[in-house]
């Protein structure tokens, strides 16, 4: 088989099934309870910030868009949550941090975006711009649309996905040390 058509049904078959890859004892993948892919993307001065770099922490994996309307409504309740628990203590974890990602094109909007919608976090907030403009990283977490998120603990295994609202609040609750 040619190598191009090899590569093209790998693709498909990855993306049909989602990610999973055993790493030591863990494995990787996208299920609750499996180790979050590493993702490696640079936030707007163009520092690149790994993932993995935010571990011991429960950390929000959060895709977002500037020209994601419903995106930026949700952005109002993350950070809501991130105001109310970036100080808090949590169960085996250090703290919370949110590693936002942009699926924007355009580094102006994506940059004004984060300003109007107070992420005050934009050290983490990376985006996922290559060369042709495609969002690369859709496929490594196979989602169909944002926005959306994983949540992970400590050790960056996914502890809950999708919380949007007031389900993210509560789930930080029931992490937090009492």
């Amino acid at each position: 088989m040619r190598p191009l058509l090899v590569l093209a049904i790998a693709t498909f078959t990855f993306c049909l099934t989602g990610f999973t890859a055993k790493q030591g004892s863990t494995t990787v993948g996208l299920e609750i309870g499996n180790t979050a892919p590493e993702l490696s993307l640079k936030n707007p001065e163009g520092k690149e910030i790994k993932l993995s770099s935010l571990r011991g922490n429960v950390v929000l994996v959060d895709f977002w868009a500037s020209w994601c309307g419903p995106c930026r409504r949700e952005n109002v309740n993350v950070v809501a949550a991130y105001s109310k628990y970036s100080t808090a203590k949590f169960k085996g974890a250090k703290g919370f941090k949110i590693y936002s990602v942009s699926l924007d094109r355009d580094q102006t909007k994506w940059v004004g975006a984060i300003k109007a919608d107070g992420l005050v976090w934009s050290d983490h907030v990376i985006t996922d711009i290559n060369a042709q403009g495609q969002p690369a990283v859709a496929f490594t977490y196979n989602f169909q649309a944002i926005p959306t998120n994983v949540l992970l603990d400590a050790n960056g295994v996914i502890i809950a996905k999708s919380l949007r609202g007031e389900a993210l609040e509560q789930e930080l609750e029931s992490l937090t040390a009492k």
